[in-house]
């Protein structure tokens, strides 16, 4: 059997060549119009000299040409890199120099920057430029998308594959720089691209089922709102790609512009990444009605999945009040380690501080001894996944081998993630050990506070970081943004916070910003955070706590 994102495309093409496979708001491609263009890049890609296992980036917004590129690399057996196009040029040198791309697949709009670093970058040969609207010049030396695939084969004849086959992901977390996180195409397929069944845990024995499944029934509708650097967004549009599914790709985001794209496109299940998309679309569908004044119809819509970052459980009870009838899931999961629990949300769920998730078979919270954390204890234990899991890191075998190690014999994927066992079993997620706060011996994590921040109606969005502290070592502070004017005082909010965590995690320190930086999949910028509280005094400062 073959366990290959390209071949798992292929059948779901041979399957059902006129269904739709992608569209925007002004075209729409079928899955044998995509078959016929990846077909003609990944043989232009060829004929520029790029071998099985060359490096190819894809530096994009999401876009029906992105996708297209993403295939056609995938079938000429290259490796598909991510590019943040949120990146200055130095970060966008690092990216293509630590990756050794030979080729890349660029919007328009990033063209200036690419031209600005590619004589520094020799082993980069060849630079397709994506036709966008904009008016920037192309780079010297490089083609045009349209103008590359109207020159190539739209034949497939590319050869056998193998599930070793490279699937590469650039992650920068919460901190550091970017780091390629590389895996066998099966093992990923396992673990994100439903070759394990989400819910049953069951693997799939027959390369085809995918395929077969959207053969015998309606068409699906997924939106991954999600940039396309985003491992969840990519792994959306592969399994509906497998499965003979419809796309939806937008190249922006905000919360009016969502519920306007779901009633427009009769789109079923959005794929979003936690609050920073969930609260814009929150406060747009609490207004009622679209910026034209008509009240949207979200009749198509039927469920709503969230992974990878903080999902507030306020936003989850709103989302729940205002959609009835709806399915909302939050997942856990990382570039390290691909889906890792679910939890399936309801109304006025148990708090518990981070998200909260029934964990899948391959995954363990273990304890310093190696050993599994026994539930309902109260230990905090490191998340761990073992079976299909990551090779390690792209020449880094420093770090592949702080994160992918060998315990009681049993090789684990172990990204710094903290976790707490529930008696029912269910796993708390704490966050990242890496911007952990200690404070008089107790760790406390930021996802916990930020959470229990966010269940004020004044607290638009926050992160949390520790400060040094004379006594404590470091104290809990917030940086916060709000709605509107209000500004809410440490008193004010203690209501509120301790309800929903100790008394020794609240923050004794508040710096109001305009708005949080995250990165463009929703991700904390910890770094911006603490440079905040640097910068200048607080705004709201209280003593460090007396006892605990």
């Amino acid at each position: 059997m073959s366990h290959n994102i390209a071949d798992l495309v292929e059948h779901a093409i041979d399957l059902m060549p006129d269904n739709v496979a992608l569209v925007d708001d002004t075209r729409s491609v079928t899955y044998a119009q995509l078959e016929a263009r990846a077909n003609q890049l990944a043989h232009y890609l060829q004929e520029q000299g790029v071998q099985p296992g060359d490096k190819v980036g894809i530096y994009s917004r999401n876009t029906i040409a992105a996708v297209e590129a993403m295939v056609a690399v995938f079938k000429a057996r290259a490796v598909m890199i991510n590019v943040n196009y949120r990146y200055v040029e130095n970060e966008l040198q690092y990216i293509f120099d630590n990756s050794d791309m030979v080729a890349l697949v660029v919007e328009r709009r990033y063209s200036d920057k690419v031209a600005n670093v590619w004589p520094n970058l020799p082993q980069l040969k060849s630079v397709v430029v994506i036709d966008d609207g904009t008016d920037l010049p192309t780079p010297e030396g490089a083609v045009e998308y349209e103008t590359a695939l109207a020159a190539s084969s739209a034949e497939r004849d590319f050869g056998e594959r193998s599930p070793d086959d490279l699937y590469m992901l650039y992650t920068g977390g919460t901190t550091g720089m970017p780091k390629g996180v590389m895996w066998r195409q099966e093992d990923v397929w396992r673990v994100l691209g439903g070759g394990i069944n989400f819910l049953t845990g069951e693997p799939v024995t027959d390369e085809w089922e995918h395929a077969k499944v959207g053969a015998a029934n309606p068409q699906m509708v997924r939106y991954p709102v999600a940039p396309m650097i985003h491992g969840g967004s990519q792994w959306a549009t592969f399994m509906a790609l497998f499965s003979g599914g419809k796309t939806l790709m937008l190249p922006e985001f905000s919360g009016h512009g969502l519920w306007q794209a779901i009633d427009k496109h009769k789109v079923n299940l959005i794929f979003i990444t936690g609050d920073a998309m969930a609260r814009p679309m929150v406060d747009a569908l609490l207004e009622g009605k679209s910026e034209t004044g008509e009240k949207y119809d979200l009749s198509s819509l039927y469920m709503i999945a969230s992974s990878a970052a903080l999902f507030s459980p306020t936003l989850k009870d709103v989302l729940l009040d205002e959609l009835p009838n709806r399915m909302i899931t939050d997942s856990i999961g990382s570039s390290e380690t691909g889906f890792g629990g679910l939890s399936m949300v309801t109304k006025g769920q148990t708090h518990t501080g981070g998200p909260r998730v029934k964990i899948d078979g391959s995954t363990k919270v273990l304890g310093e001894d190696g050993h599994p954390v026994e539930p309902g204890s109260g230990k905090t234990g490191f998340l761990a996944r073992s079976g299909h899991i990551p090779l390690g890191y792209y020449k880094d075998e420093a770090k592949t081998k702080a994160t992918f190690k060998e315990i009681h014999g049993v090789r684990y994927s172990i990204p710094g993630d903290y976790a707490r066992v529930e008696e029912d079993g269910t796993v708390t997620m704490l966050g990242r050990g890496s911007v952990s706060i200690n404070s008089g011996g107790e760790k406390i994590y930021p996802e916990e506070v930020e959470g229990a921040l966010k269940c004020h109606p004044d607290i638009f969005d926050a992160l949390v970081v520790g400060v040094p502290d004379e006594r404590w070592g470091q104290r809990v502070v917030a940086v916060v943004q709000c709605r509107g004017e209000s500004r809410p005082s440490l008193e004010e909010l203690k209501p509120v916070l301790t309800k929903e965590i100790s008394s020794y995690k609240l923050p004794r320190a508040l710096w109001y910003v305009d708005q949080i930086k995250r990165n463009p999949a929703g991700k904390p910028d910890y770094t911006w955070a603490k440079a905040q509280t640097e910068e200048r005094p607080a705004d709201e400062d209280a003593p460090a706590p007396v006892s605990k």
